[in-house]
């Protein structure tokens, strides 16, 4: 819990600093003992015990980028923010480095509640979360954990369990695809082992081939671009540890999000490629607190960063009134 972080101190994010918001580094540690770097944000002229909200995502970007606008601009709405990196990336902790847990990087979520719920500026009962991309599906696990979550929002969420042993659109859900999927990472894993390190998969492709599916270009011009590219991104430069998909195949994540009892918006661009990961898991979410809105011809990527798509009022509009509901 005593591990040493390499901090930046300058302001390197993908979008710039807003006046009306304080920022900060913080650091908070998981129950592994794993210390996370978060990105702090606190309204400016802030008095008393403010809601707060963590945020993170996508799966393989850092807080310098999509989680780090959507905690500036909900901070400059009322609320304490922190965006943090998931263990094993950006400025966090933990060996190796470049690998994703379904487990860990839920815990993730819990630790940074434990962190915000310990501050005496938060109101620790009215504390919930974002997951964005990848980590909407880490966020509604841990909604599904952490009764200390009052609100939870998944913004453009993929479940990365299911994409991972399943395929896009369960194209390759059938015991052989899958067992040949886990051949060869478990091939990689001798590789792996002889060289002492870890093979990284690349991140989003560079050069971006011509007949690209509109997907992979949607990602390209976020992370490839200097709309988003970050050189502490692993989708910008060399992406993740070639092995990480193997825990994703076996552990699927979501198997309680039904017993969620606090309030979840699940939100989804209507043209993404990815909507049925939204559209499929609130199905299985019960009770009258829960919410799902497509927004109309947006893509995936459109809510990582595109201001006048992200809908922050509703966000707003949805954090105040189920972080007040008893």
């Amino acid at each position: 819990m005593n591990e040493k972080l390499n901090l930046t101190k300058e302001w390197d994010k993908v979008f710039p600093k807003s006046p009306n918001v304080d920022h900060e580094k913080v650091t908070f540690h998981n129950r592994y003992g794993i210390t996370l770097a978060a990105d702090l944000y606190i309204p400016k002229n802030a008095k008393g015990q403010l809601p707060a909200i963590a945020v993170c995502g996508p799966f393989g970007a850092v807080k310098e980028q999509s989680s780090g606008l959507y905690a500036q601009v909900m901070a400059e709405r009322g609320f304490i923010t922190i965006a943090f990196d998931p263990s094993f990336t950006g400025e966090s902790g933990g060996q190796p480095r470049y690998v994703a847990s379904p487990d860990i990087n839920t815990e993730d979520f819990c630790a940074a509640v434990d962190y915000l719920s310990c501050r005496d500026d938060v109101d620790p009962e009215k504390i919930g979360i974002i997951g964005i991309c990848g980590w909407g599906g880490m966020a509604i696990n841990a909604a599904a954990i952490d009764t200390r979550i009052k609100a939870t929002v998944a913004s453009t969420m993929y479940d990365m369990t299911r994409v991972n042993a399943k395929g896009y659109f369960d194209s390759a859900d059938s015991e052989q695809a899958r067992y040949e999927t886990k051949k060869a990472l478990n091939a990689q894993r001798i590789v792996d082992y002889k060289a002492g390190s870890y093979e990284l998969g690349g991140g989003v492709v560079d050069p971006l081939p011509k007949d690209a599916p509109f997907f992979v270009k949607d990602y390209y011009d976020y992370y490839k671009t200097a709309r988003g590219y970050h050189k502490r991104s692993l989708n910008s430069n060399g992406g993740w540890n070639k092995t990480s998909a193997l825990s994703f195949i076996n552990m699927p994540i979501l198997a309680y999000s039904n017993e969620i009892r606090g309030a979840v918006l699940v939100m989804h661009g209507e043209k993404a490629h990815s909507c049925y990961f939204s559209k499929d898991a609130f199905k299985n979410l019960k009770g009258d607190n829960k919410e799902l809105l497509i927004i109309p011809n947006a893509v995936h990527t459109d809510l990582y960063d595109n201001i006048d798509v992200i809908p922050f009022d509703k966000l707003v509009e949805f954090f105040n009134k189920n972080m007040s509901a008893k």
